[in-house]
């Protein structure tokens, strides 16, 4: 009797930006619908998220590195390189966090991160709209202008956060079907097993 498989996907998402915008929160709300504004990430963490897109379960494993902080710039050619997707993400609340994307964290996604991947800017702490410093079109002119994505949410309410998810893992198995970007190489590996099986099988 075979066993359901795991996952049809498998796909690596590096969440970066200003390490005061919410990016352990962001990871803790996408992959365990939690909120702890206590939570402290210690070096590079990921946790997992599997979600279905048109009856395909595509498994998301989101990354972190805010926990290394300034250490973690000498990893950043690989680390990009070895990823599906990026999300950016800044504080709506803070200026500082928006220029730190577009004049740090944008230029080296495009040197260092492969040209075809899924890429999406967020807009953190939607939930707090008096305290607004970055206006929504601002944030969406600088995705439009890099042909990024772009959402506001909330990790503290979860306002938008399955909603961005879900639209990137979307975007990731349309862009592996269509052979815009490679497959991971444990996907490549598990699609080779299952025709073997299937080649076996007496019907």
């Amino acid at each position: 009797m075979e066993t359901p498989k795991e996952y049809d996907y498998l796909f690596k998402v590096l969440i970066v930006g200003h390490r005061r915008s919410g990016l352990t929160s962001i990871q803790l709300r996408m992959g365990k619908d939690e909120f702890n504004p206590a939570y402290i990430s210690i070096g590079v963490d990921f946790v997992i998220k599997t979600v279905d897109v048109d009856g395909k379960r595509v498994k998301i494993q989101l990354w972190n590195s805010s926990g290394g902080r300034e250490r973690f710039r000498t990893i950043t050619s690989s680390y990009y390189r070895g990823s599906n997707g990026i999300m950016l993400i800044y504080d709506i609340t803070d200026e500082d966090s928006f220029k730190n994307l577009i004049e740090h964290h944008i230029p080296a996604i495009e040197t260092h991160a492969p040209p075809n991947g899924v890429k999406m800017i967020l807009g953190n702490k939607c939930d707090l709209t008096e305290s607004r410093a970055v206006s929504t079109e601002r944030g969406r002119e600088v995705a439009d202008k890099h042909g990024y994505t772009f959402m506001e949410v909330s990790a503290k309410t979860g306002y938008n956060t399955e909603k961005a998810l879900l639209e990137l893992a979307t975007e990731f198995k349309i862009k592996v079907d269509s052979k815009l970007i490679e497959a991971p190489p444990i996907y490549r590996q598990q699609q080779s097993t299952s025709k073997k099986q299937a080649s076996g099988r007496c019907f």
